[in-house]
């Protein structure tokens, strides 16, 4: 499913690109959680904080909740694809696998969902979306480097469970779709939930949170992890699930780390090189092959984005 023709191509930008944002920030947050928290008590913290305050969003706005054990049960399942697999062997993974590395292997997301629609025939996949989702996926490596695939050839516990979350994730983007009917705010808030619900007592008995004693930082990092990107993060992907679809949507995982360089440069001063803004730019037609609509891109190809490789290309320059 794409946006329709009322959709603002900017917003489907601005939304893809917050989306990248919000779920990039969890890749630090989470080391510097886990150095005083163990992983399954920090990922149950983490979603708990953010349906907290979905669920009082909710309440404000007044949304209509859904009714039925069918409704029930799917977020349910959603909640188990999309949170708790993921969540959890990612932050068992990235204890012996490099940043780097992860970053590569769960951009697979929409590679997986392509193999699962040609396997299932539930959706045509074009030849243009197989191109995007292999450009997207080349300018992730060129970002990361390919020195970051040393040793993926040798295949290790942790990179399999990288692997098995980025499926999980794909199988969870494709049955997200069962919920366009209803609020984003909504679903986003029940799959957090139950997510919570299943990761509560998996850390009581696989851990020991009562004899956990975090730090302030590792705190800190949990709770703007949990409000802030979790929370907010699942708002955007089920809106943009219901305009972009599950291959769109999950192109954010190549997003990512190219915002993240992106931040690093601004923020932080980090050198910028000619290899990391052509990956940069490599991304960018990547995700707007994926997304292009009726002979137009839905808005990634649009000025937004070329400010974006001019900006990219002047930076590199400048080094």
């Amino acid at each position: 499913m794409h946006a329709d023709n009322k959709t603002p191509a900017f917003l489907e930008i601005t939304l893809l690109l917050l989306l990248g944002v919000l779920w990039g920030i969890p890749y630090a947050l989470t080391k510097i959680a886990l150095t005083t928290i163990p992983p399954i008590t920090m990922v149950a913290g983490r979603v708990t904080l953010a349906s907290v305050a979905l669920w009082a969003f909710v309440l404000v706005k007044g949304c209509k909740l859904p009714a039925g054990s069918v409704i029930v049960e799917r977020l349910f399942i959603q909640g188990l694809l999309g949170c708790v697999i993921p969540y959890t062997l990612i932050a068992f993974g990235q204890q012996s696998v490099s940043s780097a590395l992860t970053s590569i292997l769960n951009s697979t997301a929409p590679l997986f969902i392509c193999l699962i629609f040609m396997s299932t025939a539930q959706e045509t996949v074009t030849g243009r979306l197989i191109v995007g989702v292999t450009i997207g996926l080349g300018g992730v490596v060129m970002i990361t480097g390919t020195s970051a695939l040393t040793g993926f050839g040798e295949i290790t516990i942790g990179q399999l469970t990288i692997l098995v979350a980025t499926l999980s994730s794909a199988f969870g983007a494709i049955h997200a779709r069962r919920f366009i009917a209803i609020a984003p705010e909504v679903v986003a808030a029940a799959t957090l939930t139950s997510a919570a619900l299943l990761l509560i007592p998996l850390s009581f008995v696989l851990e020991s949170p009562f004899q956990t004693v975090p730090s302030a930082a590792a705190l800190a990092a949990t709770a703007v992890n949990g409000i802030v990107a979790t929370a907010l993060g699942f708002l955007v992907y089920f809106r943009l699930i219901r305009t972009l679809g599950s291959v769109g949507t999950t192109s954010v995982a190549y997003l990512r780390p190219g915002i993240g360089i992106l931040v690093g440069y601004v923020v932080f001063g980090e050198r910028l090189t000619w290899t990391m803004s052509a990956g940069l730019i490599v991304i960018l037609i990547g995700v707007a092959a994926i997304n292009w609509k009726s002979g137009r891109p839905s808005g990634l190809a649009s000025a937004g984005v070329r400010d974006v490789l001019q900006g990219s290309v002047a930076a590199a320059r400048s080094d």
